[in-house]
Order: structure tokens, then C-alpha cells, then sequence
């Protein structure tokens, strides 16, 4: 069955749906993209969503193309079109086809932004295998960019590290830089040891995670404190748990890294909780 997809405006047929050879995401990777997950039927943590890519739209001096009922109505049409329970809604802006090659951003008053969003069926979304049996992560050198804060599309180192886990028989990476963990490859590391959870601070180094968001306030209703630092390969192979948090992940247990069992090398309660607590939320203020 063909998806229903948006593309500048239009909905169409996937096989239908075309963009430049001058879209500079293909030529330069000049775009930024957001994934908001659906569960039954609703939209989870939509503004949070959107708030980020205004963030990375910002940072690009790219211009928001649409307002937030605009942005709202074409999820939802999308998610109802193509019989979305359980899923994902990938949304892609550009700084669209200016015609031709050119380092220079061309001018925006004459070249507007390239828009795509799609759907992936993703049914039973919530209820996860991974999250039970947990990830086993490698870990790889961070050589990325410096502006990691940004969504951007450019996407192949993580693309690597993931191809580097699999090939390692492990299920994603965490990348270090100068013996800190960063994130993973698609979303935020986190740590639970001594009745704390610890990920890294928010700056230019990680992305600024929507669901790290999420469970940080519901660390802090349950009582369970959050310190925002560093923390090194050593201290997460010596943790009680550890987790990566994601908006199509949620909150999912690691039970290994680089071989060496986290705890006792299953999910943990302070995990277990912490994606039931975020599910019902999440569930609750859906849209």
C-alpha cells in the first residue's frame, strides 16, 4: 500500500513525490529534520517537537515556512490518511533549490524552503522487545561536528557507528570525546547510580533531546534527582543502569557496554519505571 506523503504543499504518492537535484540537503545537507512519534493516533510531546526545529531553523537562518496550526493540521492529516496507530511522522526542512550549486546560501526572499513530511507504520511502538531484553552499545570516538546542538540531516557518522554496532553484534553506540560519553548515535545516554540519574549537560555537544526533556520532569516528580555533567565509559560500566532516552525509543534499558554487563546486565527498576512514568504522560497530553 502507497503512503501519502506532503511535499511543498501537495499531498501525494510516495512514488509520486519529488524534490531538486539542486535541493541544497541533497547537494549540502543544509536542512534539519524533527520525528515525533505517534501512539493511538496522537501526536506525543508535538510542541516540544516544534519548538526544537524552530531552534535549528534558527540556527541555520533558515525560515519556519509554516505556523504551528499548519505544521499540526498536515501531522494529523498525514496520521489519518495513512492509518497510523502506532508510528512516526518525519518532517524535513531545507533551505530549498536555488537552481544551481553554490556555497553561498542563496537569497530566501527568491528561493523558499523545501518541506517533506512522511509516515512509518510502526505498530506496537510502545510496546517493545528491545525494552525488555535491553541494548547492548559499543563505544566509538566522537568525531563529529561541533554543532551537534542543531538536527541537522547530515546524518552519516551516526550512520557508521550504527553499521559499527551492528557488525560488533551490539544494537547502537555511544560516542566518546576526550573519555566522556556524549550521546548515542540517534539519542541522549544516561546513567542511574547512587539514587541519581547523570546525562550530559545541554550545550553545543549533544542534541537537546525532547524526550531527555520529558524525563527529567518526571525524575523530578517521582523525587529521583538528575545531574547534568559528563560521565565516562568507566563510571557507566560500574552504574546500577544505564539508558538511552529518544522520541522513538523512549526510555530503553542498556544492559552492556563494550561488553561489560551494566548492573546485573538486565533492565533495572529505576528504567522500568522511568518508561512507564513517561508512556502515561506522554499518553495523557498526546494531541
Amino acid at each position: 500500500m502507497s503512503r501519502t506523503v506532503y511535499v511543498n504543499g501537495d499531498y501525494v504518492p510516495e512514488q509520486e513525490a519529488k524534490v531538486s537535484i539542486f535541493d541544497r540537503a541533497f547537494l549540502m545537507a543544509d536542512g534539519v529534520y524533527e520525528v515525533t512519534s505517534v501512539l493511538g493516533g496522537k501526536l506525543i510531546d508535538f510542541d516540544g517537537h516544534l519548538a526544537r526545529l524552530q531552534r535549528s531553523l534558527d540556527a541555520l537562518e533558515i525560515p519556519n515556512p509554516l505556523g504551528r496550526a499548519a505544521w499540526l493540521a498536515i501531522h494529523r492529516r498525514l496520521v489519518a490518511e495513512n492509518g497510523i496507530d502506532d508510528g512516526l511522522v518525519y518532517l524535513q526542512v531545507t533551505r530549498g533549490a536555488p537552481g544551481d550549486r553554490d556555497f553561498a546560501y542563496p537569497d530566501p526572499d527568491t528561493t523558499a524552503p523545501t518541506v517533506v513530511l512522511f509516515t512509518q507504520n510502526k505498530p506496537g511502538l510502545a510496546d517493545s522487545a528491545q525494552a525488555r531484553a535491553g541494548l547492548k552499545v559499543i563505544t566509538v570516538e566522537d568525531i563529529r561536528w561541533g554543532r551537534r546542538d542543531i538536527k541537522t540531516v547530515q546524518l552519516l557518522y551516526p550512520s557508521m557507528a550504527k553499521m559499527m554496532a551492528k557488525k560488533a553484534g551490539c544494537d547502537d553506540a555511544w560516542m566518546v570525546e576526550d573519555g566522556f560519553v556524549t550521546e548515542g548515535t540517534s539519542n541522549n545516554a544516561w546513567i542511574a547510580s547512587g539514587g541519581k540519574l547523570v546525562t550530559r549537560q545541554r550545550n553545543t555537544d549533544i542534541l537537546h533531546g525532547i524526550t531527555r526533556a520529558a524525563v527529567m520532569r518526571c525524575a523530578a516528580e517521582t523525587g529521583v534527582g538528575v545531574e547534568e555533567r559528563p560521565f565516562t565509559v568507566a563510571e557507566a560500566q560500574a552504574a546500577e543502569e544505564a539508558f538511552i532516552t529518544s522520541a522513538s525509543a523512549f526510555v530503553m534499558p542498556v544492559v552492556a557496554i563494550d561488553g561489560a554487563a551494566v548492573g546485573a546486565g538486565v533492565p533495572g527498576p529505576v528504567t522500568r519505571r522511568l518508561r512507564e512514568i513517561y508512556l502515561e504522560e506522554m499518553r495523557a497530553n498526546a494531541l
